[in-house]
């Protein structure tokens, strides 16, 4: 029995950001997924570079010996192709890439992993995270010191510990050979999936959706509905018998999506040889060259082109959606003090809903109650406290749990006829009467 591979691969730039930094490639035997690093420059060059130095791996001739070296070679040159960019553009430097392939050899898989994008085998109805996440939480939950529960939630669960990078440092990536099985199902994915869809979720889908296409897609639109606030990012492939009915046929031509598919590495790309990856040209519409032919008549009536009132309306209604994902956008980068379950929270968002979509979440919830703290600081709690950062928005929150804090009681003065400047017991930082001053002083500010 010779194997083969059907596949689909997806990409959106979600709803939040305004460019995708995601790179994906699927072929007849190779699959990658690489997420560019959001918080460092040039992240939509690194994943496509990380792209166009592997596609040419895409190929039958590896043996099942060889795969593996010729694997973690590539992905060798692939950070030299990011150090080589950023010694031309300065200004990428320190751009980085999560990289997880997997490059098919006869009936096995040689696999590659760096960073946090993951892959996810579906073998007899049971998921399974092939991949470990090279983040800083996963290294507290490996150490025993937080909960895999708890991961899902950390503050810090996006710190990426290794990745490939344009740095001069050896971090090597996983390198390991999977047997590859008629019916198993595979995705790899970016953390725009994986940090906002549960995984009982995911098993669904790929345990339910007939297709490649349809499991990719059905991923996507659930990424969406969570609040995905990241580029997401999907590769669905099955292993096939490739002497099974077409129905179930290998997949043949190759797809590239995100980054990569918009060929942004190009300026900075070195000649390596090889053309670069890029995704089957759509085929010409033959109505077009028809218009275009001689056919030896006066006709001088203009040609008609009903496709472009459609394509005007279409454009009309791609700016109407756009700006109304970059206001939504907008709304992701405020911050306000509200209450959680009776307790001072941080909300991501503006207290306020747009029909049936919510534009807030709590993203941190403190241990201050509510009912420590004065009247006036609880009818504030309504969504007025209003900040432009995380880090402000905690420092507010800090603020709140001082004055929620029990003031100390005066020791009494040692004698009935001593004044409270010579008692020496301490000073209160305000009197009642100035409650409202510093209330409306914070509301200021």
């Amino acid at each position: 029995m010779t194997l083969a591979l059907r596949y689909a691969a997806r990409s959106d730039v979600g709803l939040v950001r305004h460019d995708n930094q995601d790179s994906a490639y699927a072929g007849p035997n190779l699959l990658v997924v690489a997420d560019g690093m959001g918080g460092h420059a040039g992240g939509d060059i690194a994943s496509s570079l990380a792209i166009s130095a592997l596609a040419p791996l895409d190929t039958p001739e590896h043996g099942p010996d060889q795969a593996l070296q010729d694997l973690e070679e590539t992905v060798e040159r692939a950070r030299q192709d990011l150090v080589h960019a950023s010694e031309i553009s300065p200004e990428l430097a320190g751009m980085g890439t999560t990289v997880t392939a997997l490059l098919r050899s006869g009936n096995t898989l040689a696999m590659a992993h760096l960073g946090d994008s993951r892959a996810y085998l579906l073998r007899d109805d049971k998921l399974t995270q092939v991949t470990v996440d090279h983040t800083f939480v996963q290294h507290l939950v490996d150490t025993g010191r937080i909960s895999p529960d708890e991961a899902e939630t950390h503050p810090q669960r996006n710190v990426v510990m290794r990745v490939l990078g344009d740095f001069d440092v050896d971090l090597t990536p996983d390198m390991s050979i999977r047997e590859a099985r008629a019916g198993d199902r595979w995705l790899l994915c970016s953390d725009g999936l994986s940090g906002f869809v549960p995984v009982d979720q995911i098993t669904e889908v790929l345990a339910r959706c007939e297709s490649p296409d349809e499991a990719a897609d059905m991923l996507i639109t659930l990424a969406m509905t969570a609040g995905s606030t990241d580029n997401i990012t999907v590769v669905v492939a099955d292993l096939v018998d490739d002497e099974t009915t077409p129905a179930a046929a290998p997949t043949e031509t190759t797809q590239v999506v995100g980054a990569a598919a918009t060929d942004v590495a190009a300026p900075v790309s070195r000649d390596t040889g090889t053309e670069p990856a890029t995704t089957e040209s759509a085929p010409t519409d033959p109505t077009d060259d028809a218009d275009d032919e001689d056919d030896g008549t006066d006709d001088v009536r203009p040609k008609r082109r009903p496709w472009v009132g459609v394509l005007v309306l279409l454009l009309v209604l791609a700016g109407v959606g756009l700006g109304g994902w970059w206001a939504y956008g907008w709304t992701q980068d405020q911050y306000y003090l509200g209450v959680a379950d009776g307790q001072v929270a941080v909300y991501q968002g503006i207290p306020q809903d747009a029909g049936p979509l919510t534009l807030s979440r709590a993203v941190e919830v403190t241990d201050t109650s509510v009912d420590d703290l004065p009247a006036y600081w609880v009818e504030r709690l309504d969504g007025s406290i209003r900040t432009g950062s995380l880090d402000e928005a905690l420092e507010r929150a800090d603020r709140l749990a001082e004055e929620a804090a029990p003031t100390p009681v005066p020791s009494p003065s040692p004698s009935p006829s001593s004044s409270p400047s010579s008692s020496g017991s301490p000073r209160p930082d305000s009197s009642p009467s100035e409650e409202p001053a510093q209330a409306a002083e914070e509301g200021d500010a």
